[in-house]
């Protein structure tokens, strides 16, 4: 082969191979940047899941809230009635008690 020729299949397998590593760096940035916004996308979406456990926990803690409140309520009323019902009980004696020492009062003091 005449040495014009060869020079000639060296340039052309040279850029045939420029033309591959070109093709190739495209390629890779192409990808790259489909991880990239894969990636965005992935942690979007766990964000968006965080947000919607983090609400879901909330209005749970807040739905156990008010029932330990409704709980504690309840309870404050039984309490409460428990009392009245015990004081109502002992009115009489404690009327009875009261007019017994301030008769023992009067009776002392004549």
């Amino acid at each position: 082969m005449p040495r014009p020729e060869v020079l000639e299949r060296i340039q052309e397998a040279e850029e045939a191979a420029d033309d591959i590593v070109n093709d190739a760096e495209r390629e890779g940035e192409s990808r790259v940047e489909a991880a990239r916004q894969r990636a965005e996308e992935i942690k979007r979406e766990a964000d968006e899941r965080a947000t919607e456990l983090k609400e879901a926990r909330l209005e749970e803690a807040r739905e156990e809230v008010q029932q330990e409140r409704e709980r504690v309520l309840d309870a404050g009323k039984d309490d409460r009635e428990r009392l009245r019902r015990r004081a109502e009980e002992n009115a009489e004696a404690v009327v009875e008690t009261v007019l017994d020492r301030l008769e023992e009062s009067i009776d002392a003091q004549t």
